[in-house]
């Protein structure tokens, strides 16, 4: 087996996975970077096997993906669009060999457009909170809160992705407030590495309308449950069907991503909470979510239980969630885990339910498994130290 990476070098996403692969004495993967594919560099071989990592973190590589003259600034938040335009250009390019992609770009697209990836959801009948229709600007927003009667919402950049451009929104009959990274300077939006609170009606509706012509996609906000004095959520990587990672993400506030300062949880605790019915349940929706893309070898669900731990509902499935440092599970981390499944046959296995089904472009079923469950019964827990061990 001979794997092609197709990633920014010096990343570590791609350094990790590099290791894996060596780890598991397979040949080092050759490395393909995103500054040459954008550039027209010759795609991988019709032989390759080739798992295409995140573009993000390259002033370069993004200006490539935006087709901009400048680079951005740092934290600007810019282009999101032609980001995402970009992006499943590249993925087209890569993919015009005919070499074997891990994620294929279908997939990929759907992923990291959060209006076609709620659809996807919705109609495999995976938990997701309810959506506004399309809003075009802030009169837009509050008209359709209105008539939905909702109070709270998730505003999110259809393209965004590390909650860069994110606002939770909550509207009174006297106020609003709305909780983001972002920070706003006359030329421009700045995703920074802190919350800050707006209440003045007239700069929200600025950020709301500044950020409306990328593409918006907003959701009723849900009530998290808690552990301790923190709100807490999961991302669960579910490498070839199966849910084999969780990192407790605990906040204060309503964003949880874990560069924004936030701590990781207890995973324990938040089982033990959940209880064994619930965390089951829970487990076989990740499944379930992962059923939609099923010619990826990995994604990441962002999976929230609802207060009284009872209910719980997908926020997200990301493409490249593979990222979870230190959290191991039968020994392996998220890496390992897919080269794992690359060599014992289960990517293969998975793939091959693919076949039989629609592309994400046509969100009607997301195939024979979506509802039922993958895990085959008696396989062992997996090992401590943020394992998951719920599924085979």
């Amino acid at each position: 087996m001979r794997l092609t990476v197709v990633g920014n070098p010096d990343n570590r996403r791609v350094m990790l996975f590099r290791r894996a692969v060596r780890d598991a004495g397979l040949p080092d993967p050759a490395v393909l970077p995103w500054a040459q594919v954008l550039t027209g560099a010759a795609p991988p071989a019709g032989d390759a096997l080739v798992r295409v990592d995140s573009p993000g973190e390259d002033p370069e590589v993004d200006r490539l993906l935006r087709g901009a003259a400048i680079p951005a600034r740092h934290g600007e938040l810019v282009g999101l669009a032609d980001t995402y335009t970009g992006l499943v250009a590249g993925m087209g390019r890569v993919a015009a060999g005919g070499a074997t992609l891990l994620n294929h770009p279908d997939d990929v697209a759907a992923l990291c457009d959060k209006r076609r990836c709620h659809a996807l959801l919705s109609a495999a009948g995976v938990p997701v909170p309810a959506a506004l229709p399309p809003v075009g600007d802030y009169p837009q927003l509050r008209a359709a809160m209105a008539a939905a009667g909702w109070h709270r919402v998730f505003v999110k950049p259809a393209h965004g992705s590390s909650a860069a451009g994110v606002i939770a929104l909550a509207v009174g009959p006297r106020r609003v407030q709305a909780v983001t990274t972002i920070e706003t300077t006359p030329d421009g939006l700045f995703n920074s590495l802190r919350l800050r609170r707006y209440d003045d009606e007239a700069t929200v509706a600025a950020l709301v309308d500044r950020l409306a012509p990328e593409g918006l996609h907003v959701e009723r906000w849900l009530p998290k449950a808690g552990l301790a004095d923190r709100v807490v959520d999961l991302r669960v990587v579910v490498v070839a069907g199966r849910p084999s990672h969780a990192v407790v993400r605990a906040a204060r506030g309503p964003l949880t991503n874990l560069h924004l300062g936030n701590a990781r949880g207890d995973l324990g605790a938040l089982r033990t909470a959940a209880g064994p019915a619930a965390w089951s349940a829970a487990m076989e929706t990740c499944e379930r979510a992962a059923a939609c893309f099923p010619r990826s070898l990995h994604v990441g669900v962002d999976l929230m239980f609802l207060v009284g731990w009872r209910r719980h509902a997908v926020a997200e499935v990301n493409a490249f969630g593979d990222l979870l440092p230190g959290v191991l599970a039968d020994g392996r981390d998220t890496y390992a885990e897919q080269v794992h499944a690359l060599t014992s046959g289960r990517w293969d296995r998975w793939r091959a339910t693919a076949a039989a089904l629609p592309t994400p472009a046509a969100p009607s079923r997301c195939g024979p498994a979506a509802g039922q469950p993958h895990a085959a019964p008696g396989r062992p827990a997996a090992t401590q130290r943020e394992a998951v061990g719920c599924a085979p």
